[in-house]
């Protein structure tokens, strides 16, 4: 009347005859760590792909050799004078720039002129430059002996591009006055 067990068929609520002298004694902290083991190995099989078949979308920061760098149109307001430091793509492939360029006003023999300017405290991301686009980081001065006197007139800026060590001159007639010399970060939107 009822159907004799078949001896090839697991009882579903006994473990398996090989698993239980294993594990006899051991309790459930070793069944578990048993699973966890089994899972554990399944996943570093399937991890294991090729590194050609896994890709990274991570894009190269700019190299000063990427790089032209270049000055903007000089802005006044509320006594300050603002200067865009340009920073173009002349490279074929897109990279990247993120935070504060460093700048020092040289002169002619490349000697600097007063301290380097400071960062200005304003957020900043990552900035991608697809090849011929152009991000800018913008330099802050006073707009004449506001609150101290001026430095002598510079011949160029020494620019640092943001996460470089190897530095680009650009001409420009720059004076620092009152003290005040900042840069914000390198960005898109023009903003200080």
């Amino acid at each position: 009347m009822f159907p004799k067990p078949n001896p090839t068929t697991a009882d579903p609520g006994r473990r398996p005859a090989g698993l239980s002298r294993v594990l006899r004694g051991r309790g459930p902290v070793t069944a578990l760590a048993a699973a966890l083991l089994g899972v554990t190995a399944a996943g570093a099989a399937w991890s294991a792909t090729p590194a050609a078949a896994r890709t990274t979308t991570a894009i190269r920061t700019c190299a000063v050799s990427d790089l032209y760098l270049s000055l903007g149109a000089k802005e006044g307001a509320a006594g300050s004078l603002y200067w865009p430091v340009r920073f173009t793509n002349t490279s074929t492939s897109t990279c990247a720039l993120r935070g504060y360029p460093g700048v020092s006003v040289v002169d002619g023999a490349h000697h600097r002129i007063g301290p380097a300017a400071k960062h200005s405290g304003s957020g900043y991301g990552t900035v991608s430059l697809s090849p011929g686009r152009s991000a800018s980081a913008v330099l802050r001065t006073t707009n004449g002996p506001v609150g101290g006197p001026c430095e002598r007139a510079g011949t160029y800026l020494q620019v640092y591009p943001p996460a470089s060590r190897t530095a680009t001159l650009v001409p420009a007639p720059w004076k620092t006055c009152s003290g005040v010399f900042q840069t914000g970060p390198v960005n898109t939107d023009g903003s200080f």
